[in-house]
């Protein structure tokens, strides 16, 4: 009888801490939700971004940017609390999809090319309409590598770059897609959201989304982040370095964010010739044949 009475007693006891720790799932999926918001906003914003309203493109650009922010905390969130979980992951691909690719070819088209017909100078009209269509083309293909990139990464188990990289580090095999988008969100964010006017800065524009897109699809290596705990204790260095760079973000944000998209961007191009570089100066051993017939 005793034991009987006792038994309710430790189910209920064990009730709380259940019910914390399915609410803990949500937790996650709250990020990835404000990063469904910031990316639905961004398109709004797009939609009204004209040549008497740029600050909408800019507006555009930092809600992409707030994206990045939000897709980087959930995933971290996930992995601190070991909350992941299929639902987790697909809605974040999906909602990956919607920011990091809708959003900001959208954002690349209206900014880059919408606006240049009738503005440029010193182009044949003709020519002008062919950068015009290369600019829907390359746009296109920002969005199509993004999501090759993210059906890549879903069903990938432990992928290695073509150019593996210093063992126990973590690296993504080509770029991220939020990486891309932050190029587009910080190049807008750099000119505060004026839109392009020149065909030499209209054809620039084409050949950078081209490449970004190129990069998303590649198999090259970009660091992931994902071997730094900020649970452990942190060199103060660090610390201090972190303090810095958001403060140089909060006072310089149009430069500082630039320089960090195309930083990060080009390190994956970096690191790809160093490897043909020292692949080129090491080559491996030719076969003997006469000391393997000896």
């Amino acid at each position: 009888m005793g034991q009987n009475f006792f038994v309710p007693q430790r189910r209920s006891a064990d009730r709380p801490d259940r019910r914390m720790r399915k609410g803990m799932y949500i937790v996650p999926s709250l990020f990835t939700t404000a990063n469904i918001a910031a990316g639905y906003y961004a398109i709004l914003q797009v939609t009204h971004g004209s040549l008497a309203e740029p600050w909408h493109f800019d507006f555009a650009a930092k809600a992409i940017g707030y994206a990045v922010l939000f897709d980087g905390l959930d995933g971290r969130i996930a992995r601190m609390t070991n909350t992941s979980s299929d639902f987790g992951r697909e809605l974040d691909s999906l909602a990956d999809v919607i920011t990091f690719g809708v959003a900001p070819a959208l954002l690349a088209w209206m900014w880059g090319f919408r606006s240049l017909a009738g503005m440029a100078e010193g182009l044949a009209p003709d020519l002008l309409a062919r950068v015009i269509q290369f600019g829907a083309i390359a746009s296109f293909l920002f969005l199509v590598a993004g999501a090759s990139r993210l059906a890549r990464f879903n069903i990938s188990v432990n992928p290695q770059p073509s150019n593996p990289g210093r063992p126990g580090k973590k690296y993504f095999v080509g770029m991220p897609i939020p990486a891309g988008a932050g190029v587009v969100a910080a190049t807008v964010h750099l000119w505060s959201g004026d839109p392009i006017s020149s065909w030499r800065m209209a054809a620039t524009w084409v050949l950078l989304l081209a490449a970004v897109a190129y990069l998303m699809v590649s198999s090259w290596r970009f660091y992931s982040f994902k071997d730094v705990d900020f649970l452990t204790r942190q060199p103060y260095r660090l610390i201090i370095l972190i303090a810095v760079l958001f403060a140089l973000i909060w006072y310089f944000s149009r430069p500082v964010l630039f320089t960090i998209a195309m930083l990060y961007m080009f390190s994956g191009v970096f690191w790809r010739l160093q490897w043909l570089v020292r692949r080129k100066s090491d080559p491996p051993p030719k076969y003997n044949e006469a000391s393997q017939t000896s």
